[in-house]
């Protein structure tokens, strides 16, 4: 799994990167997690406002920090959708 964190360094950007990072580590997700800081790739996006999450290309939440509850159900229904 493919977890993006878009944002341009901002203290959001960089406390939903974190967050992200513990909600992996706490359900044992086995998932590339990634900053993307550069405008050009953000904006490939679509994403008007930061911090975003990305989960396999798909934009999860825009414009604020998700809970750690909503995080890990996404993690998992990716999961889910993913397995054979």
């Amino acid at each position: 799994m493919k977890i993006e964190i878009l944002g341009t360094g901002c203290a959001k950007c960089n406390k939903l990167h974190q967050l992200v990072e513990k909600v992996v580590a706490d359900t044992g997700a086995d998932a590339e997690v990634t900053k993307v800081e550069k405008l050009e790739d953000i904006m490939k996006y679509g994403v008007a406002f930061t911090p975003a999450l990305v989960i396999d290309g798909t934009v999860k939440a825009a414009g604020g920090i998700p809970k750690a509850a909503q995080i890990e159900a996404w993690l998992k229904k990716d999961k889910d959708e993913g397995s054979p």
